[in-house]
């Protein structure tokens, strides 16, 4: 199996609970196809690079997952049959793009915790 990554942006015509649903459908595409799930990130809206459909703005989600490349493909088909994609890039990770994924999600998980460590440290004493 090989560690992938994928990103793909979504319209932003869409709600919310509009955009979860096509997240949990490309998702359920890859569980379908034998994947393994590592890691789910939505960055939610933001601005693009450039116009697409004459739209500045879309829903950005990343997924990491371990697959076969037959699932990959199965994605990027799902990908563009549905209207609701703008972009998507899949990429297969090395040993060291591997390595930094790791460690950037470790730092994430570790970010909430040291962040609420400091919040009570800088909370006012109560008298």
């Amino acid at each position: 199996m090989n560690n992938y990554e994928t990103v793909f942006i979504l319209t932003p015509v869409l709600s919310d609970a509009q955009a979860k649903e096509a997240v949990d459908k490309f998702i359920g595409v890859l569980t379908e196809a034998g994947a393994t799930i590592v890691n789910h990130e939505n960055w939610g809206l933001r601005k693009l690079a450039y116009p697409i459909d004459k739209k500045t703005t879309g829903y950005y989600t990343l997924v990491e997952f371990d697959a076969e490349p037959e699932a990959v493909k199965k994605l990027e088909t799902s990908y563009r049959r549905d209207e609701r994609v703008l972009r998507f890039l899949t990429f297969r990770l090395d040993k060291y793009a591997k390595e930094y994924a790791d460690k950037r999600r470790s730092r994430r998980a570790s970010a909430p915790a040291e962040a609420t460590a400091t919040e009570v440290e800088q909370a006012p004493a109560a008298e």
